[in-house]
């Protein structure tokens, strides 16, 4: 059986990305999308979820701001206050000083607190850049994932072979380095008994997801779980990712033969609740 989810991340970053998707979520393909807690319009998308809209934690650890003061977590910021962008030096640091783990813990649990108080169902979590890659980071969200009751997580590993019956391309050298620490995180979260999906699409074209790629996904959608994942917005907005396709990627979830592709088949379309871990 092929069952799909499909994710819009940054859920809460601004009012333009609210608005692509509750509108891809009512009108087009959308099931899922994980809230950025600490973002500007998180407000904004916590009153605006709907109940069938399943909701999830997207943590963020790098390129934002922390919830915490900066005073209580100093090593995980730069000067202006903001999350530490050199991903390799700060995740060394996350990695062998336990003060700075401790700073992380408690960064990651006022993310969880601050997403149940919001009184949402945690459907949910993944990670900013996929942070959670890291072991430390890994380690923690794990734990917050469990005591929190979410259901299912993201482990970014993306099937190249489907991507390349869609377009030619050359194997990623980022994929083969990455796909251990995938592999360990998906035997985390199932000692955990958090669903992860077998299959993620989302990661060689971050952006870029068109009508015209998500389309192709969803016709060679393999068996079990699935999860594509996208950025739509109705248009830039502070903090943009510089060359995302935000207007494009909504236009996919919304194009009528992406939709009519989604009913064609043998597809189940929800979120980690609606499949869950047997």
């Amino acid at each position: 059986m092929k069952r799909l989810i499909v994710t819009a991340d940054d859920f809460g970053a601004a009012r333009e990305v609210n608005d692509a998707v509750l509108d891809a979520h009512q009108n087009g393909i959308l099931t899922a999308a994980s809230l950025m807690v600490a973002a500007p319009a998180a407000a904004d998308a916590v009153a605006r979820a709907t109940p069938s809209l399943r909701v999830g934690l997207h943590l963020v650890l790098v390129d934002g701001k922390p919830l915490l003061p900066a005073a209580q977590v100093p090593d995980l910021v730069d000067a202006s206050g903001n999350f530490r962008n050199d991903m390799a030096r700060a995740g060394a640091a996350m990695f062998f000083r336990a003060s700075v783990q401790r700073q992380l813990e408690a960064e990651i649990a006022a993310q969880f607190t601050a997403f149940a108080a919001t009184g949402l169902i945690l459907d949910h979590v993944n990670s900013h850049k996929h942070f959670h890659l890291h072991p430390t980071i890994a380690r923690l969200m794990v734990k917050y994932a469990a005591l929190h009751g979410a259901t299912g997580a993201r482990v970014p590993l993306e099937p190249g072979g489907v991507l390349g019956r869609i377009e030619p391309r050359k194997a990623s050298a980022v994929t083969a380095i990455t796909q251990p620490f995938a592999r360990l995180l998906r035997r985390r979260f199932a000692r955990a008994g958090i669903a992860s999906p077998d299959a993620v699409f989302g990661l060689a074209w971050s952006g870029a997801m068109t009508a015209e790629r998500v389309k192709g996904i969803v016709e060679n959608l393999p068996e079990g779980l699935t999860e594509i994942y996208l950025h739509p917005a109705t248009g830039s907005y502070p903090g943009a990712a510089p060359g995302y396709l935000y207007r494009e990627e909504r236009a996919a979830l919304l194009d009528p033969a992406v939709i009519a592709a989604t009913r064609a088949g043998d597809i189940h379309l929800g979120g980690f609740r609606d499949f869950p871990v047997h």
